[in-house]
């Protein structure tokens, strides 16, 4: 039996730029993998079964998408019992299911005997759904185009978090959706919004032209020194989440009231994250959000 476990993760920051030709919205972000984990467990079997305490119906389930693709796309003859145990809230922009997909994705690689290479595995895994590669990849990088295109970046020191969510869920659709009927009209290409210089960003969006390039950027992270970025850096899909959803200000603003250095929606939200000096004030602010979903987690730096 083969175990793996699925980390959550957070949006240090989220730009949406503009509607692609394709559909998709052209995007920049900074994500971070996160100690909150789902659990997958894979076993041989003659038929391919997901048992899972989701509420998603497996047919439905990434996890089921991904085993029954990679089984199509390789013509696999054998199935597989996979196990599925959540922990990351669904429909909470932490990237629960794409991190399912992708665990997917490595174990049944394994279980199979497939000996598929990562480019492989990403190929398969953007066809699932725009965060999966990046959960095939490292810990920490910076994310454009739809989501599916990648550039590994280094963090050297773990930072103490609060995740609060409030009890419902944000569809990702929905949100894109209504961004983009505030925001923006079809772009005629993409080509031209993309910036990569000699391996570093050097804008990160109009809204953030006092950052420099993600290295600052994660420097400051790392020495918590959040006074420098806060203002500049944003989650643009807080503009409509928190539109329809107001609890969601009020959460942010309860973080900094309890200690928080930095509070950001993650994703398309609804939850939000709070940055503490120590694991223990992070605990302590807890108290002040016993209505809603919490968990203490630190980010993970490989």
């Amino acid at each position: 039996m083969l175990t793996i476990k699925a980390p959550a993760k957070i949006n240090w920051f989220l730009n949406v730029l503009g509607l692609r030709d394709d559909g998709f919205h052209e995007i920049q972000s900074l994500m971070q993998k996160i100690t909150l984990y789902d659990v997958l467990t894979f076993a041989p079997s003659e038929e391919l079964v997901l048992e899972t305490d989701s509420m998603i119906p497996v047919e439905q389930n990434l996890v089921y998408k991904a085993a029954l693709l990679l089984k199509n796309i390789y013509c696999i003859d054998k199935g597989a019992f996979i196990s599925l145990k959540k922990n990351i809230p669904i429909g909470a922009g932490l990237g629960g299911g794409s991190s399912d997909a992708a665990s997917a994705l490595i174990g049944l690689n394994q279980l199979w005997s497939l000996n598929l290479s990562s480019e492989d595995l990403c190929k398969i895994a953007e066809t699932l759904g725009s965060d999966v590669p990046f959960f095939l990849s490292g810990a920490l990088s910076f994310v454009y185009g739809r989501g599916e295109k990648l550039m590994p970046y280094a963090m050297g020191k773990t930072v103490n978090l609060l995740l609060v969510k409030p009890p419902f869920p944000v569809s990702t659709a929905w949100a894109y959706k209504e961004i983009g009927n505030l925001k923006f009209k079809t772009l005629a290409s993409v080509n031209c919004i993309k910036r990569q210089i000699s391996g570093q960003v050097s804008e990160l969006t109009k809204k953030a032209n006092k950052v420099d390039n993600i290295e600052f950027l994660i420097n400051l992270i790392e020495k918590t020194e959040f006074g420098e970025i806060t203002g500049t850096v944003s989650n643009d899909l807080e503009l409509v989440t928190i539109k329809s959803f107001p609890v969601i200000s009020e959460i942010k603003d309860r973080l900094v009231k309890q200690g928080a250095i930095f509070s950001l929606m993650s994703g398309s939200g609804p939850t939000v994250f709070g940055v503490f000096q120590s694991a223990e004030n992070a605990e302590n602010a807890s108290i002040a959000f016993k209505d809603y979903w919490t968990t203490v987690a630190q980010t993970i730096i490989e």
